[in-house]
């Protein structure tokens, strides 16, 4: 795993070719993540499916439950297919945007 902290995010991207592994890699080591909002490159997975993603579905509520973004970078699957627990954006700009909308949406409270 290839980690790059940034004033506002982690950027976390997969070195290996196993998408189902790297969500059971994160799930082990997610401590490290506590606080910290995380930004998900999977942009190298073309054929990714909705099951693929629901892999990290259970990271992605606990993260969100304490408050924090969970975003993840990949344009293989409609965003009509894709559960709202799940936020999946198909560029980092529009990843860096919906952190920068929810992070004014908690400042405000909601």
């Amino acid at each position: 795993m290839i980690s790059k902290q940034h004033d506002n995010h982690v950027l976390l991207t997969d070195e290996r070719n196993d998408l189902q592994g790297f969500a059971s890699y994160l799930t082990g080591i997610w401590e490290q993540f506590t606080g910290v909002n995380v930004i998900i490159d999977l942009t190298k997975y073309n054929e990714a499916t909705l099951e693929d993603f629901l892999a990290f579905l259970l990271l992605s509520n606990k993260h969100r439950a304490a408050k924090q973004s969970f975003i993840m970078v990949n344009d293989s699957t409609a965003v009509d297919h894709i559960p709202e627990e799940l936020m999946i954006v198909p560029t980092y700009q529009e990843a860096m945007d919906v952190l920068e909308m929810e992070e004014i949406e908690r400042d405000l409270g909601f």
